[in-house]
């Protein structure tokens, strides 16, 4: 009977040895939440105890990289890692080389046979395009101008801002959406400038101390220069336009040269001119009186009677026959 409760507490002694070595390694601390630059390095530490026997990686609930005591399991180049101990624990970092877009998710660190793990979330950010589209600018002095910043491909849109370094009297500046693309925003800054300086644009990232900035030349002219300008611009355009003009002409001119817009004009005149002498015709005899006896006066030229018409243009003198 003795030797049976010996047996037992044997057997109590090995299960508690067992029980005890499966507790006795577990995650002291986990990674944490991160958010980076797209092409940058991400990296996540996991502390465990004493014991373990392989810590497993995982982004978005696939496993990227296993680490044993000895050495890690590297299955794709982009996930290396790094080990440390520190206080008789060891410390487990993931390196994430040139991060993408995709890469955003939850990361896990996890042990083999338990059910123990620890994430975090990975954010990843994307820094696009900043322009001014005109570039330097020339503009009039103590005129109010406008100056446009457009910040394209951000991922999440920037917080737009300005470094003004010209004399001014005015100056202000509003920020929002594209209103053709809601994944663009744009910055317009008003400023009345009173000289020459630089005006500087500044897209700054969320959550990161990461900024991009784009830089423009602003010359200020006075406003006399600026009307003579105008006014040699207009006198080189109306030079321009006399000239087709009169190239215009001569050719029309040396196309057609028996066209003469007054001819319609001058038959028009004709024909009334002859109405009017067969009308004086008709009524002259019909005044005449009757015969009385015969005419002593010498005759006159026969012939039929003529009209001559002089026209302004061109300079000839034409003859109508009256019948």
């Amino acid at each position: 009977m003795e030797c049976s409760w010996k047996g037992i507490l044997a057997t109590l002694v090995v299960l508690a040895g067992l029980a005890a070595s499966g507790s006795s390694y577990q995650i002291i601390e986990g990674p944490k939440n991160a958010t980076v630059l797209e092409g940058s390095e991400a990296r996540f530490n996991c502390t465990v105890s004493p014991g373990w026997r392989l810590i497993m990686w995982a982004l978005n609930d696939t496993v990227v990289l296993s680490v044993t005591p000895t050495e890690p399991i590297i299955t794709n180049d982009r996930f290396t890692s790094a080990s440390y101990e520190e206080g008789g624990n060891s410390i487990s970092e993931m390196i994430i080389r040139d991060v993408q877009l995709g890469d955003t998710g939850r990361i896990k660190c996890s042990l083999q046979n338990s059910d123990r793990d620890a994430s975090a979330f990975l954010s990843v950010q994307v820094m696009g395009e900043l322009l001014i589209p005109r570039g330097n600018l020339v503009v009039t002095e103590d005129k109010p101008c406008n100056v446009t910043c457009h910040a394209l491909g951000w991922i999440p849109l920037p917080d737009i801002s300005w470094e003004i370094g010209v004399p001014v009297s005015h100056s202000s500046y509003y920020s929002g959406l594209e209103p053709d693309d809601l994944q663009s925003a744009v910055s317009v800054l008003t400023l009345t400038p009173q000289g020459n300086g630089t005006l500087t644009c500044l897209a700054n990232m969320k959550g990161l101390n990461a900024h991009k900035s784009v830089t423009v030349n602003l010359t200020v002219v006075q406003p006399s220069w600026e009307s003579s300008y105008q006014s040699e611009i207009r006198k080189s355009a109306s030079m321009k336009t006399n000239k087709e003009s009169l190239e215009t002409n001569v050719k029309s001119g040396s196309e057609n040269n028996a066209y003469s817009p007054d001819e319609p004009r001058m038959a028009k005149l004709a024909s009334l001119a002859q109405e009017s002498s067969e009308s004086s015709v008709r009524e002259q005899q019909g005044n005449r009186q009757p015969y009385q006896g015969p005419d002593h006066r010498l005759p006159g030229p026969a012939g039929r009677p003529q009209v001559s018409f002089i026209m302004t243009s061109p300079k000839t003198v034409r003859n109508a026959t009256l019948v």
